[in-house]
């Protein structure tokens, strides 16, 4: 019988614990063995409904992907026992390389709002202790995903993607402030220079639309039954982005051998030897054509690389780097202000080859 002074189990505790008796008994555990040995299953009133408890939570565990096997040991049905197989459950030994861990690093630096960060600090506490190493840091240096937090509306709007439910949210412009209700069938939610939009189909407008996530103001509330639309194959991103993305520019860059790798992959090269600056510079540098559409982030990245790389043009884009590493300078004398030592200045080569400060490297 329930101890009548105890609390009850909340059912996620019991799945819990029927996972931990499932997983550590010798053979099998019977109906009876579960009911009076698993902590939760205790509180069932009758056997009647402990049965329904029970068969709900071993639906439950296989929905999650939880082998539980079913084992028939004489026929009689007190006999049954269950168990997890242990084969199909338990995950090989993990061996990551510290490449592949900070891949997996820098991704999670996408998921930081309250939601979702606790777990992710776990699970990647758990990868370092099994031993992927602190070089991995290495293996990303330089790279940084530079979006903002997807705030409260995240959550419901995906939950209501998967259940194909329509919306309706209080959003305020961007271009002329004005704050109105949209009614939206949700399609798809997208990362994409530096924020957070939802992709769909503006039931006012009749027409599909972008909204940024962080515009979203209140609530956003689920409306209608499940399955209510569909959504098209192939939808493009960026085609319904594009109108938000500004005209694209390009950047000359002078990079320094083997340096600032995630600029180069975004870039193509002046090395077929044509075009102003063509090929390697005579200071070792290439010359690098990067494409991006905000200047203040772009910037921002571009700084955070100090002497590994130089701006070549455009010249408001230089300048915007300039004022960055100004700004840095000063906290360094700062520093040395309060008694600590700055590290060295940094030096490169500017634009005719000469040797320069950091911070009048970007000028020209």
């Amino acid at each position: 019988m329930p101890d009548q002074t105890s609390q009850p189990v909340n059912p996620a505790t019991r799945l819990l614990n029927l996972v931990i008796a499932l997983v550590n008994t010798s053979v099998s555990m019977t109906k009876q063995q579960i009911r009076t040995s698993v902590a939760g299953y205790a509180d069932a009133p009758s056997p009647e409904a402990f049965e329904r408890m029970f068969e709900r939570d071993k639906d439950s565990l296989r929905d999650l992907g939880i082998p539980i096997v079913t084992v028939d040991a004489g026929g009689h049905s007190d006999d049954v026992g269950y168990r997890i197989d242990q084969d199909a459950y338990a995950l090989p030994a993990v061996d990551l390389t510290p490449a592949e861990f900070g891949v997996l690093s820098l991704a999670a630096q996408f998921w930081q709002d309250k939601t979702l960060r606790t777990d992710i600090s776990r699970a990647l506490t758990k990868l370092r202790a099994a031993g992927a190493g602190e070089i991995a840091n290495d293996a990303v240096a330089g790279l940084a995903p530079r979006v903002r937090a997807v705030g409260d509306a995240y959550g419901p709007l995906l939950d209501a993607i998967e259940a194909l439910r329509v919306v309706s949210f209080t959003y305020r412009a961007a271009s002329t402030g004005e704050v109105r209700t949209r009614t939206v069938e949700p399609w798809r939610i997208a990362a994409r220079r530096g924020g957070w939009y939802l992709l769909g189909f503006d039931r006012e407008r009749q027409a599909p639309r972008a909204y940024r996530l962080s515009r979203i103001e209140g609530r956003v509330r689920l409306l209608g039954r499940a399955g209510a639309f569909s959504i098209p194959e192939g939808v493009d991103v960026d085609a319904l982005l594009g109108a938000r993305a500004g005209r694209e520019l390009e950047a000359r860059l002078a990079i320094g051998p083997e340096r600032a790798e995630a600029l180069r992959a975004r870039g193509r090269s002046d090395g077929d030897g044509t075009g102003e600056g063509a090929g390697p510079r005579r200071d070792g540098r290439d010359v690098v054509h990067v494409p991006y559409t905000n200047a203040h982030t772009f910037a921002d990245e571009i700084a955070g690389y100090g002497d590994a790389v130089v701006v070549l043009s455009p010249p408001e884009l230089r300048d915007a780097v300039v004022r960055r590493l100004r700004a840095a300078a000063r906290l360094g004398s700062a520093d040395l202000a309060t008694g600590l030592t700055p590290s060295p200045t940094d030096r490169s080569l500017d634009r005719d080859g000469t040797s320069t400060t950091t911070t009048e490297e970007q000028r020209g």
